[in-house]
């Protein structure tokens, strides 16, 4: 049984939806630091996924700081990155440019975005945080 929910989805690469999942399970509490994460093995079985497929998500969440393997024991969950909050706000400056242009393309205005973020932050337990 994997510890993520993860309904896949036509027109997205698996390995990104995937790591997605894994990310909101962290954010969201499912997956605490120090959790063991499932093998490459189990994650391509459970998934009905390629295995390489797998590893690649295993090897971009070690990349992301997400995971750590502890060789001859397995990977797990990290602990929430330290660091200042300016350093920690650099690592979403990309997907706020996405989201901000995305959000104009729909003509959403700042008030409807920041709004929509707000109930997404509160839905995944970030409540005054």
């Amino acid at each position: 049984m994997l510890p993520f929910t993860l309904v896949l989805r036509a027109g997205a690469p698996v390995h990104e939806q995937v790591v997605y999942a894994v990310k909101k399970a962290i954010v969201s509490g499912r997956l605490q630091p120090g959790d063991e994460f499932p093998s490459v093995r189990t994650l391509s079985r459970e998934l009905r996924i390629n295995p390489n497929t797998a590893h690649k998500v295993v090897a971009t969440l070690i990349g992301d700081s997400m995971l750590e393997v502890r060789p001859g024991i397995g990977t797990f969950v990290t602990a929430r990155p330290s660091g200042t909050a300016d350093e920690r706000r650099a690592l979403l400056r990309e997907a706020l440019e996405r989201l901000v242009v995305e959000a104009r393309h729909l003509s959403l205005d700042r008030d409807q975005v920041v709004k929509a973020v707000v109930e997404h932050w509160d839905r995944l337990g970030g409540k005054g945080r």
